[in-house]
């Protein structure tokens, strides 16, 4: 089972990777960082990425159905580890992609992983494959 800095060494390994984080979306704060980021600052870009996070996570319109926010889970009756309410998000501009992939915990599940990729060498399936299971290995604490 990976740590922070395993996992985000893995994230650097697919194709077109510049730049991977673990990040806190209630703080803002990069718990991990490795490669480039946009602006040259990856504090910044943290608490940037983290902000459309926060407010995607937020809103009810995104929830999976019988998602209770009261509860922290799903409604099947899984207790357990809290899911985060969204699984991915994928942002494309002209020259990049942003795959944030909440990260499911024992805790709060405020934790996302964010892989910043060069668009010509991209690959968004396979991201968001090994995304998922780089979350499902995690782990923190």
């Amino acid at each position: 089972m990976p740590g922070i800095d395993e996992c985000l060494l893995e994230a650097m390994r697919l194709p077109g990777a510049r730049g991977a984080a673990l990040v806190d979306w209630t703080s803002g704060l990069a718990l991990g960082a490795v490669g480039e980021f946009p602006g040259g600052d990856h504090e910044a870009a943290a608490a940037e990425a983290a902000e459309v996070a926060r407010l995607t996570a937020e809103q009810r319109a995104f929830a999976p159905g019988g998602y209770d926010r009261n509860d922290g889970h799903d409604g099947q009756g899984g207790g357990g580890a809290a899911d985060p309410p969204v699984e991915d998000l994928i942002i494309s501009n002209r020259d990049s992609y942003h795959v944030l992939r909440f990260v499911p915990t024992s805790f709060d599940s405020s934790v996302f992983l964010h892989v910043w990729l060069a668009r010509p060498d991209g690959n968004l399936a396979l991201a968001r494959i090994r995304l998922g299971e780089m979350a499902g290995r995690l782990v923190l604490g």
